[in-house]
């Protein structure tokens, strides 16, 4: 349908959408989109607006503010809003873009992932899979009476997994992913090893204060919350599956006493490895 805002072009078009009740549990949904002709002076400043903003910028310029900072777009970067917050955008030259107002559970997770680093508008890796992509929403808004959520939902994902990879471009941390990531198999491979800070370090070939920090940083965890988090998971395992006794699970997963073991598996679950073994299944 045509959009009938003022210092928005004829030509533009935007669409609304009510999401089901499964997209609202389950997806990333659309709440309105548009293909948008913004004429030279258009301002706008909203308050509150209950949804996320992807702005993809075809040609032009516009500058956004937002915690009480200002920001400038140009052509092929986006424009990542959290619109439950205060937000302003305006251009004295104008601009054209694909937009979608959208929601989901994991929406304000990856708008904080994507913008916490380099702020509400992206340089863009790879600027085609972000176009065809709000295309391929748009078109499905306007070639089904029938909206496909499922679709839609990938669509988004697609073009928030591009901007994570154009974020992480250049990042000195994500240099070291793969390093970290071929020690965090190691670890799930060789519980029972020693996996100390110092050995984890020299494996991965770094020094242990910065291997600390770079895993942390990718993770989520220290090295040793690691470590202790996936010795137990594979106990659990052990515990459910054969008949080994409490100690023979403790001393092969690295523990250095069945005390030590129940001690911080408890920690970890609650419960006592021999109460979680006898617990029904979930």
């Amino acid at each position: 349908m045509k959009s009938h805002e003022p210092g928005v072009q004829d030509q533009s078009v935007i669409y609304f959408h009510t999401p089901s009740l499964q997209a609202q549990r389950m997806f990333f949904y659309p709440i309105c989109l548009g293909h948008f002709y913004y004429e030279p002076e258009y301002h706008l400043i909203r308050n509150s607006y209950d949804s996320f903003l992807l702005m993809y910028l075809i040609h032009g310029e516009c500058t956004v503010v937002c915690n009480e900072q200002q920001y400038t777009a140009t052509n092929e970067q986006l424009v990542f809003l959290d619109c439950y917050q205060t937000h302003e955008y305006y251009s004295k030259k104008g601009w054209e873009c694909l937009w979608i107002h959208f929601d989901g559970l994991l929406a304000r997770e990856y708008f904080n992932t994507i913008t916490n680093s380099k702020g509400p508008v992206i340089r863009i890796q790879n600027p085609y899979i972000v176009e065809k992509n709000m295309k391929k929403v748009l078109d499905n808004c306007i070639q089904n009476q029938i909206i496909k959520e499922v679709l839609i939902s990938d669509y988004i994902t697609n073009i928030l997994t591009e901007l994570l990879i154009s974020i992480t471009e250049n990042n000195p941390v994500s240099d070291h992913s793969y390093v970290i990531d071929e020690i965090t198999t190691y670890i799930n491979e060789h519980p029972g090893e020693e996996l100390s800070l110092n050995r984890l370090a020299s494996l991965a070939n770094l020094s242990p204060f910065y291997f600390a920090r770079t895993f942390k940083k990718i993770t989520g965890n220290t090295p040793h919350e690691y470590v202790l988090t996936s010795r137990i998971n594979s106990a659990k395992f052990y515990l459910k599956t054969t008949h080994l006794s409490v100690e023979e699970i403790g001393f092969s997963h690295g523990f250095s006493s069945s005390s030590a073991f129940c001690t911080a598996f408890r920690k970890n679950l609650g419960i006592t490895p021999l109460k979680f073994r006898d617990s029904p299944p979930d």
